[in-house]
């Protein structure tokens, strides 16, 4: 027989830290390489394709298609050392708090798996699930993290370590984590800019 267990969830961007990681680090990719600059034509239609599909991969794929392997090697570690300093004042000691109580505290992000590890290693997260990206083509996703899909990647983290999952509470900022936030018995928005619950 599986066990439940009581889990908590947490968003990373705009939830533990200002302002989205994936855009941010675009924009240091842009102060740092003449490479995006000549992708802005590229970029430009998928913004356009974002309006459509606001939740779709290809327009989101578009947008980073200059971004290459080199350049991940050698700008992640200066800007992961940046970004940290962005991250809320509470976040690190609410995680700690809620493993204190017994939970499994898990972290939830759309943000790519060559930001998101990185960026909360030192905050102990029990599990930390995000997008999957190409490590050949970092601007192609093999897993978008995004919406319902976070609920999808929970669910079968859950199955792979034979538990059952209770979502005590759920912390984000967005209305993109809907389905995340209705399935946890706590509700708990932050204001992205603030940090603070609304």
């Amino acid at each position: 027989m599986q066990k439940t267990v009581d889990v908590v969830l947490f968003d990373f961007d705009g939830t533990l830290s200002w302002p989205d990681s994936n855009l941010a680090f675009a924009r240091y990719c842009f102060r740092h390489s003449l490479r995006p600059w000549l992708f802005l034509p590229i970029i430009g239609v998928a913004m356009i394709w974002r309006w459509f599909r606001p939740g779709g991969v290809n327009w989101r794929e578009y947008s980073r298609r200059f971004l290459t392997a080199d350049m991940v090697h050698r700008f992640v570690p200066e800007f992961i050392k940046i970004h940290k300093r962005n991250r809320f004042g509470w976040a690190a000691e609410r995680v700690a708090a809620e493993r204190a109580d017994g939970n499994i505290v898990m972290l939830v992000s759309t943000s790519p798996d060559y930001l998101i590890p990185k960026l909360v290693a030192d905050m102990k997260f029990d599990v930390v699930i995000c997008s999957k990206v190409s490590a050949k083509k970092p601007w192609k996703y093999r897993f978008l993290c995004y919406g319902k899909n976070k609920v999808y990647a929970m669910d079968e983290w859950a199955r792979e370590n034979k538990f059952i999952p209770h979502v005590v509470r759920a912390y984000s900022d967005s209305k993109s984590d809907l389905p995340m936030m209705e399935i946890a018995d706590t509700q708990i928005w932050i204001n992205p800019k603030t940090g603070m619950p609304k």
